[in-house]
């Protein structure tokens, strides 16, 4: 099958469908009719013998086949237009839309305060930031680019790991007043020691409770009757007194210097917890996805 300009536009048009959702939304984009969008999309499931789209009444969802040939075809795309420019410009540009799935407690502390000197940077820059918990489908939703914490599931996704926390196990002066501070970290499994839950957002599980020192590495069995799946809700508990909590130390480090909440195992320093960067191909990644990369990785240093 050759590549020409028909396909090239079927291509564009496969892709404006699943960035705005639907035929309608692609037919605006593209200044086209919505009856035309649907014909370029039938040419191309025809000219590929495979269907690109389920389509009902009310929505229309990607295939497997769409998803996977979407997941290629976008970088491939933007990075045709990125070329086209430099060509023209000898420059890379930052530039167009940029959809980013964010971790949202990273984005709340670390990311807000210095996102508006990021965007002042690149002026034509159009950003949508999206915080959620879960990763989703992150090709089939159309995003270019995810954020989040935790070492991420075999995938065909290129994974960059920007930046590692050190876990933490904390508790306020009330507390340790209240129920005496755990020697060792076994003790918070038979002394009775309130331990608050944090369920994992992928699995739907609470997070097991882990102490590294070196090569040493104990599992802890804990227990207690509060399980949250808000960062800032576990904090906030923690510190007016109520549990112990493993927490990772960036975001709490003003907690740590006022004294509300103490590092109850310093000799147990080595557990950490990644973050990552999460995209659809190494090649021909976009001047604006790069940009953001960069300013990600940049923020802790």
């Amino acid at each position: 099958m050759a590549f020409d300009e028909r396909l090239l536009n079927g291509m564009s048009v496969l892709c404006a469908v699943v960035d705005t959702g639907s035929f309608a939304g692609a037919g605006e984009t593209l200044d086209m009719s919505q009856s035309g969008v649907s014909r370029a999309i039938a040419r191309l499931e025809a000219r590929l013998g495979v269907r690109l789209f389920d389509r009902t009444t009310r929505s229309v969802s990607l295939t497997d086949e769409g998803r996977r040939l979407y997941a290629q075809v976008m970088p491939l795309l933007s990075g045709l237009e990125e070329a086209a420019s430099s060509a023209r410009q000898g420059r890379s540009v930052v530039r167009g839309r940029l959809r980013v799935n964010m971790d949202p407690f990273f984005s709340r502390i670390t990311l807000a305060p210095k996102l508006g000197a990021f965007l002042q940077k690149h002026p034509e820059l159009e950003l949508e930031l999206v915080t959620r918990d879960k990763l989703g489908d992150m090709v089939a939703e159309g995003f270019d680019l995810a954020v989040r914490f935790g070492e991420p599931q075999p995938s065909s996704l290129i994974a960059r790991k920007l930046l590692e926390t050190r876990i933490l196990t904390v508790a306020s002066p009330a507390y340790l007043k209240r129920h005496g501070r755990p020697g060792m970290p076994t003790d918070l499994a038979s002394h009775g020691h309130i331990c608050i839950q944090y369920r994992d957002p992928e699995t739907g599980r609470p997070f097991e409770w882990e102490f590294h020192r070196g090569r040493k590495k104990i599992p802890v069995a804990t227990h207690g009757p509060l399980t949250v799946n808000d960062v800032g809700t576990m904090h906030s508990v923690c510190a007016a007194g109520y549990g112990i909590a493993q927490v990772m130390a960036f975001g709490v480090e003003p907690w740590l210097a006022s004294g509300k909440l103490v590092d109850l195992f310093p000799d147990w320093p080595d557990e950490r917890f990644p973050l990552y960067a999460l995209y659809p191909s190494r090649q021909y990644v976009p001047a604006k996805t790069r940009a953001f990369l960069d300013f990600v990785a940049a923020l802790q240093h």
